[in-house]
């Protein structure tokens, strides 16, 4: 519409001037045909003038708009934290992600030990899960090559951000490259400037070392660490630590994909420094191996025993029951629903949001808009110590 205005504005400048010329250099000046043009010169450049200061009205509204979105900072990896990422996606949230560089099973192991690179499987299921592209190419990232060939068990997109990362000079850089191709609604971090090795101290004493190895025990763990124990956070993650609104730390692995963020150097004093809301989003499921048998209040608990307590201001928390069938299922693996002990929560100084966050599908996870929502209601709710 902006276009056809400017288009017959300028035909009638152009009227105009051309009647005042011609009445110029005429010895014979018709004052009225003067009139005429002057009229369509002013009428002209006033409509110019009127699409220019409503385009510029416009774009500083949107300026606005975009400025008073909510920053929201999700901290984890694994499969959870690409759940929470698609329902914020959708709320229009200015979101970052700041995804573990701790593990060494599978595809990323392997492309991590060949390549000397951090591990990119968190990294691309975050990207995917923020893209605004076309299910063609969001299957083909995430396309895992079958037996048969020496790239059974890679993915797609991992062996992508492998080439890129050997194209650009390193992973961070490969990451943002990747992010512009995948147009992704968002940031997408890796916590670390280099990859990171988990060991883990179970509470007999005994210990282990490697996030895939790490569960297989089938211990209670007492204590994970990370080495190298100095390895430098992304400054970019800091940054967008300390200016957002909210920072979301989980859903995932609490021992080997939470936690893991918290304990590289600086993230966790970004955390507590950052005037936005801190929330945790327990799982709605135990993981064998790693939280067999914890509580909500454990998963807190084990939080608080790495970083500190008061850690947390809020905790979503799934209350909802597991209907009987898949919770069986899940319990032949050994997986049970966490149980949302509200009053022990509430003892731990936190406000608690415990009601029904799952996603009606075939297997148990959050409802990614339910939690997204949750999230951005959450964030002018005050929160008392």
């Amino acid at each position: 519409m902006s276009g056809r205005i400017v288009k017959y504005a300028w035909i009638i400048v152009a009227f105009g001037a051309g009647l005042l010329i011609t009445n110029l250099t005429s010895p014979y000046v018709a004052l009225k045909w003067w009139f005429i043009g002057l009229f369509c010169v002013l009428l002209g450049l006033f409509s110019l003038i009127l699409v220019f200061v409503r385009q510029r009205a416009r774009e500083r509204y949107a300026a606005l708009v975009f400025e008073r979105r909510p920053r929201v900072v999700v901290i984890g990896g694994g499969t959870g934290q690409p759940v929470l990422l698609r329902g914020l996606k959708n709320q229009g949230a200015e979101i970052t992600a700041i995804v573990t560089v701790g593990d060494d099973g599978g595809s990323s192991g392997r492309l991590r030990t060949e390549f000397d690179m951090p591990p990119p499987g968190d990294i691309r299921n975050c990207l995917v899960a923020l893209a605004d592209t076309e299910p063609l190419l969001e299957e083909l990232l995430q396309h895992r090559f079958k037996e048969g060939s020496v790239l059974t068990g890679h993915s797609f997109g991992n062996l992508f951000l492998a080439a890129m990362t050997s194209i650009t000079g390193d992973f961070e850089t490969a990451v943002k490259e990747t992010s512009r191709v995948l147009a992704v609604r968002g940031r997408v971090l890796p916590a670390a400037t280099q990859e990171i090795t988990l060991f883990a101290t179970y509470t007999d004493g005994t210990t282990e070392v490697g996030e895939s190895a790490i569960p297989k025990q089938g211990k209670s763990i007492e204590r994970i660490d990370i080495a190298p124990p100095d390895v430098l956070a992304l400054p970019d993650a800091l940054a967008a630590i300390r200016e957002a609104d909210a920072i979301v730390i989980g859903p995932g692995s609490l021992f080997t994909s939470v936690l893991p963020n918290l304990l590289v150097p600086g993230i966790a004093d970004a955390v507590r420094e950052s005037h936005g809301k801190v929330m945790y989003v327990c799982n709605v499921m135990t993981q064998p191996g790693e939280t067999d048998g914890f509580t909500a209040s454990q998963h807190v608990e084990a939080v608080y025993r790495h970083v500190g307590p008061r850690f947390f201001d809020m905790i979503i928390v799934n209350s909802a029951s597991i209907p009987a069938e898949m919770s069986d299922q899940y319990g032949i693996r050994g997986a049970h629903a966490v149980t949302a002990d509200v009053e022990k929560l509430h003892a731990l100084g936190l406000t608690v949001i415990a009601r029904n966050f799952l996603h009606n599908a075939s297997y148990v996870r959050h409802d990614p808009d339910l939690i997204a929502q949750q999230v951005l209601a959450l964030i002018g709710r005050e929160h008392r110590r």
